[in-house]
């Protein structure tokens, strides 16, 4: 018989992880003018950049009053930033190694954010060094006792993202314990902790994990080697993931979201780029590090010529402002205020938006809208089902 949901629970907005193109946590590169951009072209979902518990526990809450954007800081600089037109598509990741920090940290944004994500798979020293990240795949019953406290007392969905074991068995077991603790979503990248980016992702050790998911009608999505819409089917037939996370793709040109295909990075995206950052008060630094991962399009997106693309390159690594890049190229700037108008529009057209705005609406009339515990059945559950450490054994036997 299958052990039950350990802490069962349905929430006033329940956010849809299945059938998407969404954006990976990406340090530096998840920033606020990249998610937006990625929501514009058709990203599901966005996930920002890991931030590590202390980071945010007493950070001070401002709001521009022209923008609306949201801006978390303490000290010099801020740390999180955000538009409440994400909100409903906007999972924030936590890096965190002790429950009650992790909680704490997601109460400091739970109200500008849809979900909660604890990073359990970054394999960089500043995540893992304090037992973050990819250390938490080593000290699975902390892993586990940060998910239920997150979901004792946290009002949005949470989910986790990790990274596979070396050994394909444990790897089974440590998701199907995850799956059990009453998690809204389980991400996957296939890779261990100690492979680079450049080797292939494991796709065929993934199918395992989301059987284990459909026995309790959870979603698990794929992380590693997406390329967009170009291989979405491929991933989704070798794995049976529900959907596809993209990261060095996105990471490239966030239009690799669009159904239709990319856009030209120099001529389209860049200058986007550039006006969103320009409203958001993006720093420069990090505007400037977003345009140094961008890759000049190949044809036929782009008509530029080998020459082109290298002079492209070496105009956003010598630029010292974004004038510089406006200077040469001739951008119109200015537009930002229209861009997010345009992406309101966008997605406001998703169905997702709509259940959203009913939310709030009965918010915003001073209706209580609280979460319920939810039915075992309602996250798959039989009376005949293996146990979880059974069905991963039998899924991978020796």
């Amino acid at each position: 018989m299958a052990l039950p949901i350990e802490i069962p629970r349905t929430y006033p907005y329940e956010l849809n992880y299945r059938d998407k193109l969404v954006l990976a946590p990406m340090v530096r590169t998840g920033t606020l003018p990249t998610r937006l951009l990625s929501l514009y072209y058709g990203a599901g979902l966005v996930w920002s950049p890991e931030i590590v518990d202390k980071a945010i526990i007493g950070a001070t809450r401002t709001v521009d009053p022209e923008t609306g954007v949201i801006t978390y800081s303490k000290g010099q600089g801020p740390i999180f930033t955000t538009h409440p037109i994400e909100k409903p598509f906007l999972i924030f990741q936590i890096g965190s190694a002790n429950p009650e920090l992790a909680v704490e940290a997601a109460k400091v944004v739970e109200q500008d954010v849809a979900g909660v994500d604890l990073n359990c798979g970054c394999p960089k020293p500043f995540s893992t060094h304090s037992g973050m990240g990819a250390g938490l795949l080593s000290t699975p019953d902390l892993l586990l006792d940060i998910l239920r406290a997150l979901l004792r007392n946290i009002n949005l969905p949470v989910s986790a993202k990790i990274r596979m074991l070396p050994e394909q068995e444990p790897t089974l077991l440590l998701a199907a314990k995850i799956l059990r603790t009453g998690v809204s979503n389980l991400t996957v990248h296939c890779r261990t902790r100690s492979m680079r980016p450049n080797t292939v992702a494991m796709w065929d050790r993934l199918g395992d994990i989301v059987e284990l998911g459909k026995r309790r009608n959870l979603p698990v999505i794929c992380n590693g080697d997406g390329e967009g819409w170009a291989n979405w089917d491929k991933i989704r037939s070798t794995t049976g993931a529900t959907s596809v996370m993209l990261a060095r793709s996105a990471e490239k040109n966030p239009s690799v979201f669009q159904p239709s295909g990319p856009e030209c990075t120099v001529k389209v995206v860049i200058p986007q780029l550039l006006n969103i950052a320009e409203y958001t008060d993006n720093p420069w630094g990090n505007t400037k590090f977003l345009l140094m991962q961008f890759k000049p399009s190949p044809a036929p997106v782009s008509t530029l010529s080998k020459q082109e693309k290298k002079d492209a390159s070496e105009v956003m690594s010598r630029a010292k402002s974004a004038q510089d890049v406006v200077d040469k190229y001739g951008f119109a700037m200015g537009q930002g205020k229209a861009f997010m108008d345009e992406l309101e529009v966008r997605l406001k057209a998703r169905p997702e938006w709509n259940v959203w705005a009913a939310r709030k609406a009965a918010e915003d009339e001073g209706v209580v809208v609280e979460a319920a515990a939810a039915e075992e059945a309602s996250n798959g559950s039989t009376s005949d089902e293996l146990d979880d450490e059974e069905a991963a054994a039998n899924a991978h036997p020796a």
